[in-house]
């Protein structure tokens, strides 16, 4: 399974994309860690990516697809992958055309009400950054980690505010990308509000992958 994830912030794809790499056997391939990785490691392009970074500025295209070309060349991407985050624009799209034959693009969608409760009710551990939710997975004692006991912190991506301006961002950049892939007969929209396990198993009825 080769299959590109889109969707809104907020929309649950990180957690989804765990469970569909487990269930179809390929990894799960994130560029915001591939980018951190790069960095990291200082490679060159890392090095580059960093100049960007530090001045506050989006890294640009062309070094973000250098780095999901060399991650989907690696032996365990050969034979299919989650892509979570890549591609953001009509560009990159082109450019992962060119890379990969592409089997689906999965669009979760939710009311954009609906992601900004779904967000700004999400809890991390300052810790272990274990990720919890106020109403869908609250922890056990208000405030504190399951796992390690650490203080349970709201990021400043999740508050409100800054909520709706990412969903304009989405709006305005990446929303175009749901046209892309539909024209090309590619999407597939999947409703992302209920249950994690209730959401999985509609993506998999949806993808027509057969039993679970």
């Amino acid at each position: 399974m080769k299959l590109v994830l889109l969707g809104p912030p907020g929309a649950g794809k990180g957690t989804q994309a765990v469970r569909l790499s487990e269930h179809f056997g390929v990894p799960h391939i994130s560029t915001g860690d591939i980018l951190r990785r790069h960095v990291s490691d200082k490679s060159d392009l890392g090095k580059k990516a960093a100049e960007y970074m530090r001045a506050g500025k989006l890294v640009p295209d062309d070094l973000v697809i250098e780095m999901v070309r060399k991650r989907l060349k690696q032996k365990d991407a050969r034979k299919g992958f989650i892509l979570d985050g890549f591609p953001r624009t009509r560009e990159q799209a082109a450019a992962l055309d060119g890379m990969v034959k592409l089997d689906h693009a999965l669009l979760l969608f939710l009311d954009p009400e609906d992601l900004i409760k779904r967000s700004s009710g999400r809890r991390i551990c300052e810790d272990c950054e274990a990720v919890y939710h106020l109403l869908m997975n609250a922890p056990k004692t208000p405030g504190l980690c399951d796992q390690c006991g650490g203080k349970l912190i709201q990021r400043e991506d999740d508050k409100d505010e800054t909520v709706r301006q990412r969903i304009q961002v989405y709006e305005d950049r990446t929303k175009p990308l749901v046209s892309y892939y539909k024209e090309k007969g590619l999407l597939v929209q999947v409703y992302g509000s209920g249950l994690i396990d209730e959401v999985f198993h509609r993506t998999i009825e949806s993808l027509g992958s057969g039993n679970l």
